[in-house]
C-alpha cells in the first residue's frame, strides 16, 4: 500500500468515527465544477484576456473602487462571474460531502471563502453555511447609504463577453438609487457590510459549542484553499485543533498539515473526496 492510499485510508477511518464535520473551502473547491482557477495573474489573464491588455490583475480589479470610478468595468468583471456562478452546476464531490455530513449526529457546517453560492446550489443548509469574504449573490449600496443587504436572485446583469464591460442599467441601490455591488469583501474595502456574515458566524459558533458539550468526535475536510490568501487554513486549524478534532486537508500543491492527528491528501478537490467518500460506502 502506498503512502497515498494509507493516507486515503486514514481519512476514511476518521470521518467514520466523527460526529461531527466542518467542511471548509478555498477557490479550488470549483475549479472541478468548470469554474476558472485566479492563481496568480496568468491565471487571472486566462479567464479575462482583455484585463492583460490592461495589465490588471485580480486585486486591480477586485476592488470596490471601480463601482464609483467605472462601473463598467467594475460591473462587467462582477456581472460576469455572477452569470458563471449561476449557470455552474456543482460538481458531485458537493453532494459526498453532504452525505458524509448526514451520517453524523451533528451533521456538517460549511466555512469558505468562496462567494460563489455554489454549497447553497448542491442542496446544503443555507442555515449552516459561513461566507466569510460575502457573496456575490447578495448586493448593497456601493456608498454605502444604509445597512440593507439584498438578495439579487431577480437582478440582471448583461456583459460584452468580448471586453468584459456592462451595459447600462447597472444593479441600483433599493434605497438611494447610487450604483450597487455585492456583498463581497474586496481588496481596500472599509465599505462592506459584514452583518450577513456575522450571523453566519454566529451561527458556527453556537454549533461548534453544542458539539464540544457533547463530546463529540470532530473532523474537518479543507478543500482547495491555498496559501496565498490563508484565511481558510487557518480557520481549518484553528478549529480541529480547538475542537481536538482531526483535519484532513486535500491540496493539489499545498497539502501539507501540522503535526498530530492530520492527514494529508495531494489531490483535487473532487479526486480527494472522492476518494474518501468511496472508501466509506465501500
Amino acid at each position: 500500500m502506498t503512502e497515498r492510499d494509507k493516507n486515503f485510508e486514514r481519512a476514511c477511518e476518521i470521518v467514520q468515527e466523527a460526529d461531527a464535520l466542518l467542511v471548509t473551502a478555498g477557490a479550488g473547491m470549483g475549479v472541478d465544477s468548470g469554474l476558472p482557477d485566479f492563481r496568480g495573474n496568468e491565471g487571472f489573464w486566462k479567464a479575462y484576456p482583455p484585463m492583460k491588455k490592461l495589465g490588471k490583475g485580480f486585486m486591480d480589479m477586485a476592488n470596490p473602487v471601480w463601482f464609483r470610478k467605472d462601473p463598467k468595468i467594475a460591473w462587467g468583471f462582477y456581472g460576469h462571474r455572477l452569470n458563471l456562478y449561476r449557470s455552474t452546476v456543482p460538481h458531485e464531490g458537493f453532494h459526498m460531502l453532504m452525505d458524509m455530513g448526514k451520517r453524523m449526529k451533528h451533521g456538517l457546517f460549511v466555512f469558505t471563502s468562496n462567494v460563489d453560492g455554489q454549497f447553497q446550489k448542491a442542496g446544503f443548509d443555507t442555515e449552516r453555511i459561513v461566507e466569510c469574504h460575502g457573496t456575490i449573490h447578495h448586493f448593497q449600496c456601493s456608498s454605502p447609504c444604509s445597512s440593507d443587504i439584498w438578495d439579487a436572485s431577480g437582478e440582471k446583469v448583461i456583459v460584452d463577453e468580448e471586453r468584459f464591460l456592462a451595459e447600462e442599467p447597472f444593479p441600483k441601490c433599493r434605497r438611494c438609487g447610487e450604483v450597487a455591488r455585492p456583498n463581497i469583501l474586496m481588496f481596500g474595502d472599509f465599505a462592506w457590510n459584514s452583518e450577513r456574515t456575522s450571523d453566519q458566524e454566529s451561527r458556527l459558533e453556537k454549533w461548534l459549542s453544542d458539539v464540544r458539550k457533547d463530546n463529540g468526535k470532530f473532523v474537518v475536510i479543507e478543500t482547495g484553499a491555498g496559501e496565498a490568501v490563508a484565511t481558510v487554513r487557518m480557520t481549518s486549524e484553528g478549529i480541529a485543533r480547538n475542537m481536538d478534532g482531526s483535519l484532513i486537508r486535500i491540496n493539489p500543491r499545498d497539502f501539507h498539515v501540522p503535526a498530530g492527528s492530520n492527514v494529508s491528501i495531494a489531490a483535487g478537490g473532487l479526486e480527494g473526496i472522492e476518494g474518501i467518500y468511496n472508501r466509506i460506502i465501500g
